[in-house]
């Protein structure tokens, strides 16, 4: 099953073109222009990961960020910035973001992070369901 990766980016062309990198090395991805609309992205089809470019008109990607983490906490997230705003994307991190690469990254540099965080968000599933097993084998008292 490929890893379902949302691209979230106000430059469209950008975001265009690095969701066609991606696709090329067999991910999932859908593209966001924007922090709403990467919400109602996620409210439609729940993204194992998402690309979330740090500095964007309207709802910022530390605002994003937080938003995502809120409603779906498992999801992964990857901070893009450019130079400028790399203070920001350590923000987004201590705030629940997988990593951040400045922008632009080598295509390859990114598809190892990718992979990296949905192993993450893997082991974090598996976590969750031994959780939820072990807490119904004490309730019934196996």
């Amino acid at each position: 099953m490929a890893i379902k990766v949302l691209v979230v980016d106000d430059e469209q062309e950008f975001a265009e073109l690095l969701s066609e990198r991606l696709e090329a090395r067999g991910f999932k991805t859908r593209v966001a222009l924007n922090g709403d609309e990467a919400v109602l992205r996620m409210t439609e089809e729940i993204a194992d990961v998402v690309l979330l470019d740090v500095m964007m008109p309207g709802k910022s990607g530390v605002l994003t960020l937080k938003e995502i983490k809120t409603s779906w906490p498992l999801a992964e997230v990857i901070m893009l910035t450019g130079h400028g705003t790399v203070e920001t994307a350590i923000e987004g991190m201590k705030l629940g973001a997988y990593d951040y690469l400045l922008k632009p990254s080598a295509t390859e540099e990114l598809s190892e992070k990718i992979r990296n965080a949905y192993q993450r968000k893997s082991e974090q599933e598996a976590r969750v369901r031994q959780a939820e097993i072990d807490k119904i084998i004490e309730t019934k008292g196996w």
